[in-house]
């Protein structure tokens, strides 16, 4: 029981990618890092934090409104247009991470981006939405009655015929895009550095929670939490899709329920 227990909090490194010991690969993995993180979730971080810090100064972030996912146009069809564009470039985030480690000879198999088991991936999946996704909602509305976090609103609730689609497609890009870069690119090129499996995971996971503080400290809490049970997941059972499943079955209900039930989901704000 004590071993079993141990190989969780402390597993073992998976033998899915070796320590490059080349100092030149090492710098370029260096700089691969910060050009990848430039580009997604560490400036989405650092964008988060301040708005974060704004917020507070002027009177508060539970005084503040963010919305999830706002319309983009007074124009319907630019606004479907601006959307679809936004979940294609989440899907080309999640695709930029796959070919470049594909491209540095790295087996998909071995990171957890080979082809899907839906009998295994599937109900994993499901799993971890409900571990995660139930206590956060309690999580939402402990932070909001606490004034931690900002009045989310997940989505738009007119009656336009696309909305729920793209909320759908939407939710799929940002569970790509996330699980991809964060879990399966971000500690598979730390492994490559020899950084140890929990300090991998804290920066993960921080990583993770960063980008959501423009939500609110509640928000970033619970990510950083959701960031540790999935990223433990990931150097478990190097599977990555499973988490892809999870996180855009959080993110449907959440999208897709709020534009359902807004009118009795005050609680929320």
């Amino acid at each position: 029981m004590r071993a079993t227990l141990r190989s969780v909090l402390t597993p073992e490194r998976p033998r899915t990618v070796d320590v490059v010991t080349d100092p030149t690969e090492r710098r370029a993995i260096v700089v691969e890092l910060a050009i990848v993180g430039v580009l997604t979730f560490l400036f989405s971080a650092i964008a988060a934090a301040l708005s974060l810090i704004e917020a507070q100064l002027s009177g508060g972030i539970g005084n503040t409104t963010v919305a999830l996912n706002p319309s983009r146009s007074d124009l319907d069809w630019i606004d479907f247009v601006r959307q679809l564009m936004s979940a294609i470039r989440l899907f080309a985030i999640g695709a930029l991470g796959i070919y470049l480690l594909w491209r540095s000879g790295i087996g998909l198999n071995r990171v957890g981006l080979g082809r899907w088991a839906p009998r295994r991936d599937i109900p994993a999946g499901v799993g971890l939405a409900a571990l995660i996704g139930l206590p956060g909602l309690a999580l939402v509305a402990i932070a909001r009655a606490l004034g931690m976090n900002a009045h989310l609103v997940p989505s738009e609730v007119d009656g336009v015929w696309w909305r729920w689609p793209i909320l759908i497609l939407i939710s799929i890009g940002n569970a790509a895009a996330e699980e991809i870069i964060v879990v399966a690119y971000f500690i598979t090129r730390l492994r490559q550095l020899g950084t140890s499996e929990n300090a991998s995971l804290a920066a993960s996971s921080v990583l993770r929670g960063g980008y959501h503080l423009y939500q609110g400290v509640g928000a970033g809490l619970g990510n950083v939490v959701m960031g540790l049970v999935f990223g433990r997941f990931f150097q478990i059972t190097s599977r990555v899709w499973p988490l892809v499943i999870a996180h855009a079955v959080m993110d449907v209900v959440a999208f897709v329920g709020y534009a359902l039930l807004h009118d009795h989901l005050s609680w929320v704000g």
